[in-house]
């Protein structure tokens, strides 16, 4: 007979929710697991997060030894000298900094400049070009602001019952656009350049440091930004690429050296082990089959039926899935284009098929720009609503060039957070060995043409979607 268990919790607290799971430190079985929502909108007041933990976590952390928290990142959180919050958080998803970014990218010396100084060149998302919005658009606000927290920092911060200074970690800080992954440092002068002053920023705790202790005496992890969440949670490993296929599209891989890329396609992130993380974005992913789903007036199955009965290729079809313009090419203001429609190939399935090869020749670029960036994708993790896909997992082979496993279905990001609240626990050089189930996907044609095409005609479009 086994002795007791040792306990740990994860807490995700994404954009729309909070999702809590209590894991067996040695094995990661979920044992318990709770959610919360999120109100909805691009500002929101930081209080909402922590009622949303309290009502998730309620009656689940009896027993846990440690927590660790892994939250949106590249939200704004601005306190004033007595720690109080002054505004509501601006988060990752508003876009009212886009013009900050445009010129803090050509005051500090152009695209190259920022990707060798912080590994990313700005856009609206990244924290730094909402500093500079806030400074000009709230300046009586700014002008009170004594220390910016992002959401996972501020959480951490509000659990820690024995005091101590606010904390982040350096995967988390890699998304602000004022934090060096190659130098392990904060720039500050790019904090001023976009804020006009110096302002206090959270201590980058370690990967496996312990930063404090909740009331009830379970000691606090780190944490970390979801991304590197969830890379911690699905056991990434050198020459794993993560194809995360949601609302919109998130690849990324590990890699031993940090990136630079001055086109800006990939946000040269650092992970929550001490390595790093190189990310791309795409704005179009399981939102352009839903889309033709219902166009077609089917559902997701009905659609998965309809392009697995449609040959490789879709007869010609050709879908470039820029439906909500695109931020990998980087064509903000595009649109979709269906291109070698013919009347011997205008079918349902031909369309359902060029929505899945479209989808996913999206995806296909962003593994091209990290494989340019010499990041190794030696095996492709697919994971989000749309990996549920038949016809995603029979075509996504093919055209990613690589072999494609899923993950069962778990939340990897709550997992994760978990698994770095073991790692603190236990002391040990590498984070536990979670196992983490997987089934590996077989091509169902080997279609490398599908691929060349979409290159093609993305080429030949660029004039119409500039």
């Amino acid at each position: 007979m086994g002795g007791a268990r040792t306990l740990v919790a994860g807490v995700d607290s994404s954009t729309q929710s909070t999702k809590i799971v209590v894991c067996d430190a040695e094995t990661g079985d979920v044992l318990r697991a709770g959610r919360a929502p999120h109100p909805d909108g691009t500002e929101i007041d930081p209080r909402s997060w922590w009622a949303a933990y309290e009502q998730a976590s309620a009656g689940l952390l009896d027993g846990v030894a440690a927590i660790g928290i892994a939250g949106q990142q590249q939200g704004m959180v601005c306190l004033d000298e007595a720690g109080e919050v002054l505004r509501p958080a601006i988060l990752w998803n508003d876009t009212r900094s886009a013009n900050a970014a445009v010129d803090l990218t050509a005051e500090f010396g152009g695209p190259k400049a920022w990707a060798d100084a912080v590994g990313l060149v700005p856009v609206a998302s990244f924290t730094v070009t909402k500093l500079r919005w806030f400074s000009r658009a709230e300046p009586a606000l700014a002008d009170r602001t004594s220390m910016v927290l992002l959401p996972h920092d501020w959480l951490t911060h509000r659990l820690r019952a024995d005091g101590g200074e606010p904390t982040t970690d350096r995967g988390e800080a890699s998304g602000t656009g004022y934090w060096s992954p190659a130098a392990g440092a904060y720039r500050q002068d790019l904090v001023r350049l976009a804020f006009g002053r110096d302002v206090a920023l959270p201590r980058v705790a370690g990967p496996a440091e312990v930063v404090g202790e909740t009331a009830s005496g379970a000691l606090l992890s780190a944490g970390t930004g979801d991304t590197m969440g969830g890379a911690l949670g699905v056991g990434l490993r050198p020459g794993d690429v993560v194809v995360s296929l949601g609302t919109s599209g998130c690849v990324y891989g590990l890699s031993d050296v940090p990136t630079a890329d001055a086109s800006g396609l990939v946000a040269g992130y650092a992970d929550a082990t001490g390595r790093f993380l190189p990310l791309v974005c795409t704005l179009n992913a399981a939102r352009v089959l839903v889309t033709v789903a219902d166009l077609l007036g089917r559902s997701l199955a009905g659609l998965d039926e309809l392009a697995l009965s449609a040959q490789p290729g879709a007869g010609g079809l050709t879908l470039l899935p820029y439906l909500d313009g695109e931020r990998t090419p980087n064509l903000p203001d595009a649109r979709g284009l269906l291109a070698g429609l013919t009347r011997a190939n205008a079918s349902a399935a031909n369309l359902a098929r060029a929505a899945v090869e479209g989808m996913l020749g999206g995806i296909a670029d962003a593994l091209h720009a990290l494989r340019a960036q010499d990041v190794p994708v030696d095996r492709v993790l697919l994971i989000g609503g749309a990996a549920r896909s038949r016809a995603v997992r029979a075509v996504a082979p093919a055209l990613f060039g690589a072999p494609v496993s899923v993950p069962r279905p778990a939340e990897y990001v709550a997992l994760g957070a978990a698994r770095q609240a073991a790692w603190a626990l236990s002391g040990e050089a590498e984070p536990p060995p979670w196992p983490v189930a997987a089934e590996d996907v077989t091509a169902a044609a080997d279609t490398p043409e599908v691929y060349e095409r979409y290159v093609t005609v993305r080429q030949q479009a660029l004039p119409l979607l500039t």
